[in-house]
């Protein structure tokens, strides 16, 4: 598995990304509703209300285009964002439901599941995908079995660079944060995480 090079702060992240344009582009419920594969896509997965909303929005330097809300589950489709950075290169970012919140009906998590799935393994434009962690708790069951099927037999003919990103670390105290981080590290897990508060 490629891991990917430990990223500043977002203050610094943002302007080293370059990222200059960004737009939504479609919001997928079912395999059929997914837009064409057209650019180099990073997905970005986690349980509910763990802030990949939030994380895009950083990304994109966008206020709101990335929904967030304080209501685990809001995110309800796979949502589709193109970026393009400062030297013209194009790249799509996917807005994962959030797994773990079982407030949803169990044919709604199964639907969930089942999307997620077949757009891990079969999507032929995604090229890595970053894992948010709250770093309060750690790498969890859903998260480790995130990986498993990441790095799974029905994932080995495509590869995909993995990413942990921890996650609510203003809520750590200070002292304790770098303890969490590595936590969020183990012998099968990247060597680096990326971190944000």
């Amino acid at each position: 598995r490629t891991t990917i090079p430990q990223k500043p702060a977002p203050t610094t992240m943002h302007r080293d990304l370059g990222i200059v344009e960004a737009r939504f582009v479609a919001a997928a419920m079912q395999a059929s509703e997914l837009p064409a594969p057209v650019h180099l896509e990073i997905a970005f997965a986690g349980r509910s209300n763990v802030g990949k909303s939030s994380l895009l929005n950083g990304i994109m330097q966008r206020k709101n285009l990335a929904r967030t809300s304080s209501t685990p589950g809001c995110t309800r489709k796979i949502t589709f964002y193109e970026v393009r950075t400062r030297d013209g290169t194009l790249w799509t970012l996917a807005d994962l439901p959030g797994y773990g919140y079982a407030a949803r009906s169990k044919a709604e998590l199964a639907s969930w599941a089942e999307l997620i799935e077949g757009y891990l393994l079969a999507r032929s434009s995604l090229a890595a995908v970053a894992v948010l962690a709250d770093a309060r708790r750690g790498l969890e069951t859903e998260e480790l079995k995130l990986f498993e099927l990441l790095e799974g037999p029905r994932s080995s003919q495509r590869p995909l660079a993995t990413v942990v990103v921890a996650t609510k670390l203003d809520k750590v105290p200070r002292g304790d944060r770098p303890r969490a981080v590595r936590a969020l590290s183990s012998p099968t897990r990247p060597a680096s995480c990326s971190h944000l508060r």
